[in-house]
């Protein structure tokens, strides 16, 4: 069987698909899914059994065989726990054909499972006990079919049709309910997540402002359909106002049937203070039994009675959704909130008692994007726009290099760079856009700011750029953020290098480049809970085997690979065990290498800690005085907290196992590296020795 797996190709700034073989390590992908954060989730792990051994009691003391009905088994584990806990025979249910993942594969690893199980690999949709692949309906129900907004893996319309086709009325169901919780609040942090908001520049002298500003279409669009899922517990409760107290939005009984036909739920409340509705920060919870004994929430730190010892998982998180258009609120003003969804999604709109509304508010129809730039930027994208320090940045770096006579072309993807350069002082600007819908969404930036014919959109590929497309004149100021929409690790961004040496010859001899160079940087780190995704299964400290010994032993494991993996690093806190390390400068002011690019040494610890793996990030420097960071914000305190650029991933390679670094002898240890950078492909093999050295 051949399967293709998307990678990043820095050399083109696309997107490949490249066709895997029977070789490829599948075991290494499930891994790297979030079946391992699945499987170490105590919290959840441990609910979803007592849950299970309650049903499975109750059947039996009515006196009839535990039937059990598992969809979307993933890895069997749930299966596996109705089994162990005395079900009579379990279906396990899983569409996923990889055989790494499904029960099957589980059953054949542990003995006694297998004649109490079997596996069914089709979608929950397309079985029917008529045409055998079950002898008769269940009378037990397990999923887990839900991601952070409840709904999104398609739960409404495997409920619904197993309550038709797959099992009894009156079933047993794990979990028994769900329970949608909202709350509205004002945050100008995550509405700069969804609208691009005015850029400020200021002269020389600070005496005349310069104002840039989105199109109309952009500010009055509805915005991206879909949720933005977070680590809400790590957003501080000062970066947005609550404008309601805690609302429950509905509930849904899965033992009873469920219907996947759109619907909306509408709450009303007076409003709690005054001031701007704008987002609808949102989570559930799920009972187990029907007295609601057993619950697991998804509640952030400021909605618990006790805001410590939170379960940290990452499979489950918050929602963020933004409001098709901000409304001014006053305390006490009567507000009504709607919640709608379909069978995949939830949106939300608002009323005021004083008759102002949002788009979308007399209808259950979806918001959709019509400004097309919510289709092109995601959220950290629109962050990092608005983000005024690091506009500010740019801005004094092309103060340095641009001139009166400039002919100066940006290269990057939806940047606003062009705009600054042309307000800066530049004689001539050019931009190159790669797609269609990327050139319109620029060029409706620059009529929004009678820009359209002082700026030339190019919709080119470096590669496909002419001299008549500049005019036939010679570039003297290349610039770029960088930032390309195809990047995933932060040194694919790398592709302005390979743009730079394509547009050789539109360049002047003594050309400017901004930036002129990146450097990449590593740090070894002490991650607090995000290490859990990548620890070996049944090793994972705090998770109790005890409960599922058996089950557990022979499931997937993390293969440590040479490869690394990209997270948003301000939602998941880490301390620094050593201090940053440049460890390779690539210099755009040359053409890219031909001969790769190697670097050895070594980092030296400095705090106490458990060393889960290392972060690299690159810095780009604009200007030998101005740089911009992809990682962290601020050096590291003294005690190594880290703060992280919030609207970059950082690269993130775990070790297989942590190396323990709590004693004294540790500070004089070391973190031996080896990077090499290949020019053909423009990708980085990252190796570390798997233990640390006396330096």
């Amino acid at each position: 069987m051949k399967t293709f797996c998307g990678r990043a190709n820095p050399t083109t700034g696309a997107m490949d698909w490249v066709e895997e073989d029977e070789s490829y390590d599948y075991h290494q992908e499930i891994a790297r899914s979030s079946y391992a954060d699945m499987l170490h989730d105590k919290d959840r792990n441990e609910k979803y059994y007592c849950g299970i051994c309650a049903a499975v009691r109750r059947v039996k003391e009515r006196g009839q065989k535990a039937v059990v009905l598992d969809i979307g088994t993933g890895t069997g584990l749930l299966s596996m726990m109705a089994v162990k806990a005395g079900a009579d025979f379990c279906y396990a249910v899983e569409e996923l054909q990889r055989p790494q993942s499904t029960a099957s594969f589980q059953a054949l690893l542990l003995p006694g499972f297998s004649y109490n199980l079997k596996s069914i690999n089709k979608t929950v949709c397309g079985i029917f006990i008529s045409e055998g692949d079950m002898e008769c309906r269940a009378n037990i129900l397990v999923t887990e079919l839900f991601d952070t907004e409840l709904i999104g893996e398609g739960a409404l319309p495997s409920y619904e049709h197993a309550h038709k086709h797959l099992v009894q009325e009156g079933c047993e169901a794990i979990p028994h309910r769900a329970t949608m919780y909202a709350q509205l609040v004002e945050s100008s942090r995550m509405w700069s997540w969804n609208k691009l908001l005015p850029v400020h520049i200021q002269s020389d002298t600070g005496s005349r402002e310069t104002v840039i500003v989105p199109p109309p279409d952009i500010e009055t669009c509805a915005g991206a359909p879909s949720v933005y899922d977070i680590q809400l517990n790590q957003v501080p409760q000062n970066d947005f106002k609550c404008l309601s107290n805690i609302l429950t939005l509905f509930s849904m009984d899965f033992s009873r049937p469920v219907s996947s036909a759109p619907v909306s739920h509408v709450v009303r409340f007076p409003a709690l203070s005054s001031g701007t509705a704008q987002v609808v920060l949102s989570w559930w919870d799920i009972d187990m039994d029907p007295q609601g004994n057993i619950k697991c929430t998804m509640a952030p730190y400021w909605a618990r009675p006790t805001p410590k010892n939170i379960p940290w998982r990452d499979h489950w998180m918050q929602c963020v959704y933004f409001l098709p258009k901000a409304v001014p609120l006053t305390e006490g003003e009567s507000v009504r909130l709607t919640a709608h969804h379909d069978d995949y999604c939830m949106w939300f709109s608002l009323q005021a008692n004083r008759g102002v509304q949002c788009e979308g508010d007399a209808s259950v129809e979806r918001p959709l994007c019509t400004c097309q730039a919510h289709l092109l930027w995601n959220r950290p994208r629109f962050g990092e726009l608005n983000d005024g320090h690091r506009t500010n940045n740019y801005v004094q770096a092309l103060r340095e290099v641009l001139k009166p006579d400039s002919v100066c072309l940006s290269v990057s993807d939806g940047s606003l760079l062009p705009l600054l350069a042309h307000h800066l002082g530049a004689q001539q600007v050019f931009t190159l856009e790669i797609s269609g819908m990327s050139k319109r969404l620029m060029e409706g930036i620059l009529v929004a700011n009678q820009l359209f014919e002082k700026v030339k959109v190019l919709e080119r590929r470096p590669e496909q750029l002419m001299s008549e497309d500049l005019e036939n004149r010679q570039v003297s100021v290349l610039i770029g953020e960088p930032f390309f929409t195809t990047s995933l690790l932060p040194w694919h961004n790398l592709y302005f290098w390979y743009a730079r040496t394509m547009l050789a010859q539109h360049l002047q001899p003594d050309v400017t480049i901004l930036p002129h160079s990146a450097s990449l940087y590593l740090m070894a780190v002490e991650f607090k809970d995000l290490w859990r995704i990548r620890a070996p299964c049944g090793n994972c400290e705090g998770f109790d085997v005890s409960i599922m010994d058996e089950m557990i032993q022979g499931s997937l494991e993390f293969r440590e690979s040479r490869e690394a993996e990209p997270h948003p690093l301000w939602e998941y806190p880490c301390k620094s065990l050593s201090n940053p390390c440049k460890v390779m400068t690539f210099d755009f002011r040359l053409p890219v290498v031909e001969e790769p690019l190697s670097s050895e040494g070594s980092v030296k610890v400095l705090r106490v800690g458990s060393l889960h793996g290392v972060v690299l990030w690159m810095d780009y420097h604009l200007t030998d005085q101005i740089s911009v960071s992809t990682g962290l914000s601020q050096a590291p305190t003294e005690t190594g907290e880290c703060k992280w650029s919030p609207h970059c991933k950082q690269a993130v390679y775990f070790f297989s196992s942590p190396s323990d670094l709590n004693s004294a002898s540790s500070l004089s240890s070391a973190l031996t590296y080896a990077i090499h950078f290949n020019p053909r492909t423009g990708n980085l093999t990252l190796q570390f020795e798997p233990g640390i050295h006396a330096s």
